[in-house]
């Protein structure tokens, strides 16, 4: 498996643990960074990662920002992205199960990184369920 991660200044200690969950996996990854906690602006990393999972250079990709809005906003521009703002258990199931998300994105500033790793748990190991739901999916995009 592939994962592509990016975050801004909000997300980047966020990445940090993440990149390592994902290294204990054995999952490989392109990191778009950010390193630091320097104010930045969330487009240039949500490219290189919605770039990538539009192309299918990856399988999935997972965005970090302060209300996880911008970088959600900025990723489904693309058009075979289907990314989803995610701050329960409950969400990720869903926009993975009904939506078929390919990008995670997270919300820094409202949850904690041990949710974040469990969120990202979660949007690994569930699956698209198909059927009415594929439909739907299938006229997300005109």
């Amino acid at each position: 498996m592939k994962i592509a991660i990016g975050c801004d200044h909000a997300g980047y200690q966020y990445r940090r643990e993440i990149i390592k969950m994902l290294e204990g996996l054995e999952i490989e990854i392109f990191d778009a960074g950010t390193d630091s906690g320097d104010s930045v602006d969330y487009p240039d990393f949500v490219h290189p990662v919605a770039s990538r999972v539009n192309q299918a250079e990856v399988d999935l990709g997972i965005l970090i920002c302060g209300s996880g809005n911008g970088v959600c906003m900025t990723a489904n521009k693309y058009p075979n992205v289907r990314a989803g703002l995610c701050w329960s258990e409950e969400i990720v199931s869903l926009t993975r199960q009904h939506n078929d998300a390919n990008i995670i994105c997270l919300p820094a500033r409202f949850i904690n990184i041990k949710e974040a790793l469990e969120f990202v748990h979660i949007f690994l190991n569930t699956e698209f369920e198909g059927g009415r739901h594929q439909r739907r999916v299938d006229k997300i995009c005109m």
